[in-house]
């Protein structure tokens, strides 16, 4: 039995793919590819946001592969981060970030975003091809999470770079360098905002170590790095989608152009019509337990495919026609329950400045190349371009 999802064809546009394995069974086994464990599929609306909120799912992958050989060297720094532990862990490492994505604390950001949106947006020339991806979706978020970290100005393309790192897929050496890279680098920041404390949020994570003790040191890199990655990773292929879809449904994007107050409804439509988000973070059932109607045995991992989801008709009937009308809010790109993304508001704010922005200032932004030769990242977790032509 082979793959379904690793197949190009699937990279490129996994819709169908997910739509025939949903139709045949909305919780289902995949192959196991030498891993030694079972590991299960979630297409299926209903069972995906079952998946995601329930206890009886772990997110411990350190208990989960312990005394498993592995030929990996990931740093415990990425390996083990927030998203991969349960209560009370988790909830006591996302208490300390949440307050700084707060909609309050997102608001008082908005200025600064608009701001570098308006900087960016300035260097692109009328009427000539540009990289939408290179010169805005991925510019703005690193800026806006380097700004929030208090990174230097001068280290954030480094950042930028280890970030795609991370992400390559079929390259696991590559993976575990950058990973000790991303740790080391942090660790060397933490370092020197000790010696010149600032306002930034790792000094808030700082102070918590330091002055509370609710942070262990290995704790507090953790959080900076996964912070520093997540923290623009997916709003990069929020925006990128997002644009890309409008862009290939030139009617809903003239109705938005008339009507921009839809914006906020409409991010909500793009977001389930192609997530950021393909495939959740990793789970596993420490204990036999039923998932729909599909029994899973103990030790199985569970991949949640958060775009399957977002496109089930049983949740969002015509699931492959783009149309806010629908009301989306139910959608699952950002995850469910006390897992669900941390940094929702602030990925909201930083595609609703961005998108209204093109609207405004290039009426006539069109595809600089057919939709058919758009590159997509090499990876199951993310969906995202790697290059969006356009013509401004």
């Amino acid at each position: 039995m082979t793959d379904p999802t690793a197949s190009p064809e699937f990279l490129r546009d996994p819709y169908p793919t997910y739509a025939a394995l949903r139709a045949a069974c909305p919780v289902q086994a995949l192959p196991t590819r030498g891993s030694g464990y079972g590991s299960y599929l979630v297409t299926g609306y209903a069972q995906a946001r079952e998946a995601l909120g329930d206890p009886r799912l772990s997110k411990d992958t350190a208990a989960f592969f312990a005394g498993k050989e592995s030929r990996r060297d990931l740093h415990p720094a990425v390996a083990h981060t927030m998203l991969a532990c349960d209560p009370p862990r988790h909830t006591r490492l996302r208490k300390l970030v949440t307050r700084a994505f707060s909609t309050g604390a997102v608001a008082r950001l908005r200025p600064f975003i608009a701001e570098v949106t308006d900087e960016l947006l300035d260097r692109w020339p009328t009427g000539r091809r540009v990289d939408a991806v290179a010169d805005l979706a991925l510019p703005l978020p690193v800026i806006v999470i380097c700004e929030l970290l208090g990174v230097p100005e001068a280290e954030r393309p480094l950042v930028r770079g280890w970030s795609a790192d991370l992400f390559a897929a079929g390259d696991p050496a590559l993976v575990d360098a950058t990973s000790h890279r991303l740790a080391a680098y942090m660790t060397d920041l933490i370092a020197a905002r000790r010696t010149r404390p600032g306002t930034s949020l790792l000094d808030d994570l700082i102070a918590a170590r330091d002055g509370q003790d609710r942070l262990s040191e290995d704790e507090l890199v953790s959080l900076a790095v996964l912070l520093l990655v997540a923290g623009h990773e997916t709003t990069t292929n929020f925006i990128g989608n997002a644009l890309l879809a409008l862009l290939r449904h030139p009617d809903q994007l003239g109705r938005l152009r008339a009507t921009p107050d839809d914006l906020p409804a409409a991010l909500d439509e793009l977001l389930r019509f192609d997530s950021p988000v393909s495939t959740a973070t990793f789970r596993f059932a420490p204990r036999a337990l039923t998932l729909g109607d599909t029994e899973i045995p103990a030790g199985s991992a569970v991949f949640v495919a958060l775009g399957a989801a977002n496109r089930d008709p049983e949740q969002f009937p015509e699931p492959d026609r783009l149309g806010w009308d629908r009301g989306a809010t139910g959608h699952l790109a950002f995850g469910h329950g006390i897992h669900r993304c941390v940094g929702a508001p602030l990925a909201m704010a930083e595609a609703e400045i961005v998108l209204r922005a093109l609207l405004t200032r290039f009426p006539d932004i069109r595809l600089a190349v057919p939709p058919d030769r758009l590159a997509w990242r090499r990876t199951r977790l993310i969906r995202g371009l790697t290059a969006l032509p356009v013509i401004p």
